[in-house]
């Protein structure tokens, strides 16, 4: 079956030779336009930020991006893509080919970038039209794939409808299954959710295999995870840094006010508990992280020139001492 070519880098509106930073800009800038909880449009705005989620997914993976750079080293277009091509594909081995429906990726992620595996019959043990014995009982092989989670469907849990399109190894004929499946509150980046008996079907009366689908919580223009705890990271001017602040900051659970501590060094953590994802059945919430970046003006007009050499004349700061010194 044809897949078509997705072109991660059109996707986010930059150059093949873009530098992570210009990724992770890039990346935040569109989903600060084409969020659901932001935008005006909801459906069209939906179908990109998905669109920019699966390229970020890809781009901001030095694994993945070589992969996929490597996928479309011909001028832009996989031949493999293009004729269907793929490990996964076809009868005649022991893999099976599968799409998905209702997980937030694409045809084109799951079989080159997904983080799990499709699982057909192993090779030899199979039915009669893919070269195996017949007539022997075998359960259904399990299934492997990623489903993309927002952080609020991770924070209070969704139900979502999804598809399974595949060959049935019976009949040789294309499938589908259309169900629904249940997101837990406090679905982690990485967990794995089982559907049972969604997988490849028995043989000879025994029972299917199960599906799993491995959690990848989407890209937030605010926030990123650690487990359960949610981490957001804050631009802040130098004398915020030194003099302290306070400051408004979002949460999951609406804006919180902060305080910046004096001299508060570049990278500081500053927890706020029980802000995070919910953790497993207890309901026991995790941290909320914010993480301090000092920011330097880019540009400086005459009379703020003349106050930071003033600054560099009086100021009794030496950063280079601690280096120095025996």
């Amino acid at each position: 079956m044809s897949i078509a070519f997705k072109d991660y880098y059109a996707a986010l509106g930059i150059a093949r030779d873009a530098t992570t930073d210009d990724i992770k800009k890039a990346f935040r800038k569109l989903a600060r336009l084409y969020h659901p909880d932001v935008a005006k449009d909801k459906a069209t705005a939906e179908a990109k930020f998905k669109e920019i989620n699966e390229a970020n997914e890809v781009l901001s993976d030095p694994e993945k991006r070589k992969k996929y750079d490597l996928l479309g080293a011909d001028g832009g277009q996989s031949r493999e893509a293009a004729d269907g091509g793929g490990s996964r594909g076809g009868a005649e081995g022991g893999a099976q080919e599968f799409h998905f429906g209702g997980t937030g990726f694409s045809d084109f992620f799951e079989r080159y970038f997904s983080g799990g595996t499709r699982y057909g019959f192993d090779e030899g043990q199979g039915p009669a039209f893919a070269g195996g014995r017949t007539g022997a009982a075998q359960r259904g092989s399990d299934i492997e794939g990623d489903i993309l989670v927002s952080l609020d469907e991770a924070m209070h849990g969704a139900e979502r409808p999804v598809s399974l399109r595949s060959v049935n190894r019976r009949t040789g004929e294309m499938e589908t299954q259309a169900f629904k499946i249940r997101i837990p509150p406090g679905a982690t980046d990485g967990r794995r959710i089982r559907v049972p008996e969604r997988g490849e079907p028995g043989v000879g009366g025994a029972a299917d295999g199960d599906l799993f689908l491995r959690v990848r919580h989407a890209a937030h223009p605010e926030f990123t995870t650690r487990g359960a705890d949610v981490v957001h990271e804050l631009d802040i001017a130098p004398w915020e840094a030194v003099l302290g602040a306070e400051v408004t900051v979002p949460t999951l659970d609406g804006a919180i006010k902060l305080r910046i501590p004096p001299n508060s060094a570049n990278g500081l953590n500053i927890r706020a508990r029980g802000r995070g994802l919910p953790r497993g059945k207890t309901g026991e919430r995790g941290d909320f992280f914010v993480v301090l970046a000092v920011q330097l003006p880019r540009e400086v007009d005459a009379a703020e020139r003349l106050l930071w050499e003033n600054l560099r004349d009086h100021s009794v700061f030496k950063p280079r001492a601690a280096r120095t010194s025996p």
